[in-house]
């Protein structure tokens, strides 16, 4: 076939279309996962006939297909299968980053701690960037503040005699 990608040769036989792919080119994980895609609509089946080459084989699950069913099976196949290589190559880049994520979720997801927990835990280990005074006590921020001494009594309240003014 001449309209294939340049890296996956095609052939078109009886109900059939034989791919021979580079598993240099696309790793194992990703033809898996393109065949899996197509399981629903054709029989797939892998052959290694060199450890340079994979042969894929997908046949139809119709009895006499046309040329052209064909055709766009190998063109969906070839796109599906350039896609799994791909998001494996963006999985493999940024594996720390997603077990980083993954962790934090689960983490997360246990709960609150227990006061066990949070009794065995030295808040003083891990020194943080504060630049808005967030974190400081109202002492630490504003200073304790001095009681003030006790207010003499009024000097009204001495001078008045005893049966003014109050309550009887």
């Amino acid at each position: 076939m001449t309209d294939t990608p340049e890296n996956v040769k095609a052939e078109l036989s009886r109900g059939a279309v034989n791919l021979e792919v580079d598993p240099s080119i696309y790793p194992l994980g990703a033809i898996y996962g393109a065949a899996y895609i197509f399981i629903d609509r054709c029989y797939v089946f892998l052959y290694r006939p060199s450890e340079t080459s994979l042969r894929i084989t997908l046949q139809t699950k119709e009895p006499e297909p046309a040329e052209e069913t064909l055709r766009a099976l190998v063109g969906e196949f070839s796109n599906e299968l350039l896609s799994c290589a791909w998001r494996r190559q963006i999985t493999e880049e940024n594996r720390e980053l997603i077990q980083a994520v993954t962790s934090k979720a689960l983490s997360g997801a246990m709960g609150s701690p227990s006061l066990d927990d949070l009794a065995d835990f030295d808040f003083s280990d891990d020194e943080f960037e504060d630049p808005l005074g967030i974190a400081q006590s109202w002492e630490e921020k504003h200073g304790r503040k001095t009681p003030k001494e006790p207010a003499e009594a009024p000097a009204e309240a001495a001078a008045t005699p005893e049966g003014e003014g109050a309550d009887s």
